[in-house]
């Protein structure tokens, strides 16, 4: 596994990071699933693991605890998201402060997450949603002073919304945050606009999520794709996205080398990136640990092919459904 630098923490992390969103609400059976794909994920070199309260209400950051008490002499970096007070996503500027991310709040739910996590101190908390109209406000600042005082968290990260990657820009500037999440695949390419160059400069670690684009860029999506009742893609891939989104995969299937899957084409083309410093693809199958660490192996992907995939940017605003 290649490791990168985790901005100015100056953490060693993988390339290849484990996102967590999908252990959130499931049976014993598939928490044994997850648990062994998370130990095989550890043993192939995966040292960083992303949660949040939110899934499952504390599920998955208990299963991240779990794992982190099966190997207490391997540093692992854990990594989760503090909830916005009225439980909606994605923020919106109409939401009050208030409402989001008051002090009493993001202690209340830091203290929360160390609890599942079984630890005094986690090494990023972040902000599950945010709108930069809060930018300004000084409790939030404040309460993230109090929490590294209290040394309840070693760093602090802000998650963006879906397919606004600028909002955040103000927040960043501030400098109390260490680390930015963000959706970044070869579709959605505007983080590198403005917000990959202001990173750099201020050292803040990138966290590149849902490189897949929700299945799409597994060459799985079809305009004939149906989701079973309650799977959340139902509501994302609705037939105004469903067939748009194929035929976008489409114009990719006759790109992808041989002996390689559009998967793999895909998380490659954003190692490419050096201003990302993790991926943290969904991998709760343990065949998708092998694949996905398997390609942390510096060869990347051929000039010629990553300069033609970066021609298939794909620019879009949010929606009732996107989010």
């Amino acid at each position: 596994m290649k490791q990168r630098i985790f901005g100015r923490t100056q953490w060693k992390i993988g390339e290849i990071g484990y996102g967590m969103w999908g252990m959130g609400s499931w049976t014993k059976s598939d928490d044994l699933l997850s648990a062994n794909s998370l130990d095989l994920a550890v043993e192939n070199g995966v040292n960083f693991f992303d949660t949040a309260w939110a899934y499952g209400h504390g599920h998955s950051e208990s299963l991240l605890g779990d794992l982190l008490k099966r190997y207490p002499h391997k540093k692992l970096y854990a990594a989760s998201k503090i909830p916005a007070k009225n439980f909606q996503w994605p923020a919106k500027p109409e939401y009050r402060f208030e409402d989001s991310y008051p002090t009493v709040h993001v202690k209340e739910y830091t203290e929360k997450t160390l609890k599942n996590l079984g630890v005094e101190q986690i090494d990023l908390m972040q902000f599950h949603t945010w709108d930069d109209s809060w930018s300004d406000r000084e409790e939030w600042q404040r309460a993230i002073e109090d929490l590294r005082a209290a040394g309840k968290i070693a760093a602090m990260g802000l998650s963006v919304n879906r397919w606004e990657p600028e909002n955040g820009i103000k927040a960043l500037k501030t400098g109390h945050f260490d680390a930015v999440q963000v959706i970044y695949n070869i579709f959605d390419q505007a983080p590198e606009d403005a917000l990959f160059p202001l990173c750099e400069a201020l050292d803040i670690a990138i966290i590149a999520r849902v490189p897949f684009d929700e299945g799409t860029l597994t060459g799985a999506i079809t305009k004939e794709t149906t989701f079973a009742e309650g799977d959340w893609r139902g509501s994302y891939f609705v037939p105004e996205n469903l067939i748009s989104s194929a035929e976008k995969a489409d114009l990719l299937r006759p790109l992808v080398p041989e002996g390689m899957t559009m998967a793999e084409m895909a998380l490659r083309f954003i190692t490419m990136n050096t201003s990302v410093s993790t991926i943290i693809p969904g991998m709760r199958k343990q065949r998708n640990v092998l694949m996905n660490t398997a390609l942390s192996d510096g060869k990347g992907l051929p000039a010629e092919l990553y300069r033609e995939l970066k021609g298939h940017r794909w620019d879009r605003v949010p929606t009732s459904w996107s989010q």
